[in-house]
């Protein structure tokens, strides 16, 4: 925390793994004083998957989630996010129609329970290796709207963006304001700048619909990151061992990326 506040950050993302080691009051504490705003992002459990048709499995995963909610307030953070409406794993199965009722189910009683607690609800489409159901924007756009609540968004991610759709920078001006949290990350998980990914286009995107919410950079590392998260990650190779200067270089990298977004965008508007 004191890290990401020296290098700039306005935010710290928490990963939800096993909060009942934390002390979330002396963490909700802490934050405020670094002034850091606090999202959590998590991916549910094959034994709490809310698109299943194991109605156990679907409540157990209800209930994880109510349990998430309560954590990102007392935690004192703003937004709850990542892979809320399956499991995050490689699914061996096409998502069924049972399956996708019961997670919009799930995830509609979820946000009544953030609108209540203050918190956003934001749901990360990711790529086909890590769940079977929201893989596209058009896909999140669908689910979000069979929800029926204007309090859950969609949290997208460059890094999936660059496997899954077909012209990212159209997805991002195709969810417009239905996005409500913005993962930058590479194509290699590493340091940005070092993959394939076009950045020009994705900034040039999010000032096309006057994105104006969290832009959080996210990179793994098995020296640094949990082994679990790692695992389900399939970080196989570490792209990088010290976070400082990892994250030192994104903050740099996002701000410019921005400014020359902003520039381009006003010399197109000279008449």
């Amino acid at each position: 925390m004191e890290k990401s506040a020296t290098c700039g950050y306005s935010l710290i993302e928490f990963a939800y793994l096993r909060p009942e080691k934390f002390d979330l009051d002396a963490l909700a504490k802490r934050a405020a004083a670094l002034k850091l705003d606090i999202a959590v992002t998590m991916g549910l459990p094959v034994s709490h998957d809310v698109s299943s048709e194991d109605a156990q499995a679907v409540r157990a995963g209800e209930d994880m989630l109510a349990d998430a909610v309560r954590a990102v307030r007392d935690i004192g953070g703003s937004k709850l996010g990542g892979i809320l409406y399956s499991a995050h794993a490689k699914y061996s199965r096409m998502p069924t129609k049972r399956g996708w009722d019961s997670s919009v189910a799930a995830i509609a009683k979820t946000a009544g329970l953030a609108q209540s607690a203050g918190i956003d609800l934001v749901l990360e489409v990711v790529n086909r290796f890590e769940t079977n159901l929201l893989n596209t924007t058009a896909q999140g756009l669908a689910f979000i709207e069979q929800v029926g609540s204007e309090h859950v968004r969609l949290h997208l991610d460059t890094f999936h963006m660059n496997i899954e759709e077909a012209n990212p920078a159209a997805a991002i001006r195709l969810a417009g304001d239905k996005i409500g949290y913005f993962h930058i990350g590479e194509s290699n998980r590493g340091y940005l700048g070092d993959g394939v990914i076009n950045f020009d286009l994705m900034f040039d995107a999010l000032l096309d619909i006057n994105y104006e919410r969290d832009i959080t950079f996210e990179s793994f590392s098995r020296a640094v990151v949990d082994e679990g998260l790692s695992l389900a990650c399939a970080i196989w190779r570490d792209t990088w061992t010290e976070n400082m200067p990892l994250a030192q270089h994104a903050k740099q990298f996002i701000d410019l990326k921005m400014d020359e977004a902003k520039r381009r965008r006003a010399t197109v508007a000279r008449p």
